[in-house]
C-alpha cells in the first residue's frame, strides 16, 4: 500500500472570470498604491456635500485617525507636515486616515453663490456620521486643530461610543462674549478677512517677525480663489454655541483627551480653561514651547512623539521606539496637588529645548508639558 503524503492547500481568492493571476496579482498592487496615494471621496449630507481624502488600508479592530482642519485652511496645507513627518510614518502604517475637508474648502472648490447658508459648526459634526457609514467605518481618533477641534468634540458628545480618542489643538470651547464680539467687530474695520485670520492662526509674535512660514500662510490665504468660502467658515466659527464643558457633569468627553497649546498662541487661555473643566484621569495637556500658534506646522516632532505616547495609552502600537524626546535626554517631574482624593494627580513636566522626555502610560493624569 502506497505510502499517504501531506499535502499544503493554501486557499486562493478567486479570480474574476479571465483573470490570470498575474494581473490579479498586479491589479492588487495597483489598488494598494491608490490608497497609499489617497483617494478623495464626496457624501451627501443633510446639509450638503462633504469632501474628504483616505490614506491605506482599514486595520482590523483599530479606529480610523480622522482629522478637521482650522478655518483658512485645508486638510494639506493644515495637516501636511504633521503627517508627511519621518517619525509618523510608524503610525500611518498602523492606521488608516481619513482627512476631511470643510464643504468649500477643498482644492478646487467652486465659490457658494450669493446668499448661500452655509452650515453651523453644530451641523458640520453633523455631518461626520455620514462619512463614517460611507466608509463603514465604526470607530474614530480624531485630530482637529482650532474649528475643526471644535466640530470633533461636538460629535464626540453626540456620539461618544464612536470616538475612542480626541487630539484636540487650539480649542476654544467657549462661544464668543459680548467682550469678544465687541474686539472682533473693531478688528474689522481696520483688518482684512485673510489678516483677521492669520491672527486666529498665530501668534502676534509670529506675525511680527514675518518669517518663511508666515510669508507662505499669508500668500495661500490672500490669493485664495474660495475666500469668500472660507470668510462663511469664519463666520460659522465665531457664532459657535458653547460647549457646556463641566468636570464632574454630565457634558463632558468620555474618551481620551490631548489638548495640545502653543506657547504664547492666540488661544492658550482657552485651551488652559478648556483642560479645567475636562475630567483629569482622562486629559493630559501638552504645551509645547517655541511651536507658536500651530503646533503641527512648527514642531511636527515633537507632535509626533506626543501622539505616539497618547496612542500607547490607549492600548495601540505598544512596541513603538520612541526616537526623538526620549533619547538621550533627561527629565524634571514634579508632582503637584492630589486631586479628588488619592484618585488622580496632576503633573507638570518642565522641558528644555535640550532637555526632557515625555512620560508614557495611559491618560490618567492630566499633565502639562512644556516642550
Amino acid at each position: 500500500m502506497a505510502e499517504l503524503q501531506e499535502v499544503q492547500i493554501t486557499e486562493e481568492k478567486p479570480l474574476l472570470p479571465g483573470q490570470t493571476p498575474e494581473t490579479a496579482k498586479e491589479a492588487e498592487l495597483a489598488a494598494r498604491i491608490l490608497l497609499d496615494q489617497g483617494q478623495t471621496h464626496s457624501v451627501e449630507t443633510p446639509y450638503g456635500s462633504v469632501t474628504f481624502t483616505v490614506y491605506g488600508t482599514p486595520k482590523p479592530k483599530r479606529p480610523a485617525i480622522f482629522t478637521y482642519h482650522d478655518v483658512g485652511l485645508n486638510y494639506k496645507s493644515c495637516f501636511q507636515p504633521l503627517f508627511q513627518f519621518g517619525d509618523m510614518q510608524e503610525i500611518i502604517q498602523n492606521f488608516v486616515r481619513v482627512h476631511v475637508d470643510a464643504p468649500g474648502m477643498e482644492e478646487g472648490a467652486p465659490v457658494f453663490p450669493l446668499g448661500y447658508q452655509y452650515p453651523s459648526l453644530d451641523q458640520l459634526a453633523d455631518m461626520i456620521p455620514c462619512i463614517l457609514q460611507y466608509l463603514n467605518f465604526s470607530t474614530i481618533i480624531g485630530v482637529g486643530v482650532g474649528a475643526g477641534a471644535y466640530i470633533l468634540s461636538r460629535y464626540a458628545l453626540t456620539h461618544p461610543d464612536t470616538v475612542e480618542g480626541l487630539v484636540l489643538i487650539n480649542i476654544d470651547p467657549n462661544a464668543k462674549g459680548w467682550m469678544d464680539w465687541a474686539a472682533h467687530k473693531l478688528t474689522g474695520l481696520t483688518s482684512s478677512i485673510p489678516e483677521m485670520i492669520l491672527g486666529h492662526l498665530f501668534s502676534q509674535e509670529e506675525l511680527s517677525g514675518n518669517s518663511e512660514l508666515i510669508q507662505k500662510y499669508r500668500n495661500i490665504i490672500t490669493h485664495a480663489p474660495n475666500l469668500e468660502n472660507i470668510e462663511l467658515y469664519w463666520n460659522s466659527y465665531n457664532n459657535r454655541r458653547d460647549l457646556n464643558f463641566e468636570r464632574g457633569g454630565e457634558t463632558t468627553l468620555k474618551c481620551p483627551v490631548m489638548l495640545v497649546v502653543g506657547d504664547q498662541a492666540p488661544h492658550e487661555d482657552a485651551v488652559v480653561e478648556c483642560n479645567s473643566k475636562l475630567d483629569p484621569t482622562q486629559t493630559s495637556f501638552l504645551k509645547m514651547a517655541d511651536s507658536g500658534g500651530q503646533p503641527q506646522l512648527t514642531q511636527p516632532g515633537k507632535l509626533t512623539e506626543a501622539f505616539k505616547y497618547f496612542l500607547q495609552g490607549m492600548g495601540y502600537m505598544a512596541s513603538s521606539c520612541m526616537t526623538r524626546l526620549s533619547r538621550s535626554r533627561t527629565a524634571s517631574l514634579t508632582s503637584a496637588a492630589s486631586i479628588d482624593g488619592g484618585r488622580s494627580r496632576s503633573r507638570t513636566l518642565s522641558q528644555s529645548s535640550e532637555s526632557g522626555t515625555l512620560p508614557s502610560g495611559p491618560p490618567g493624569h492630566t499633565m502639562e508639558v512644556s516642550c
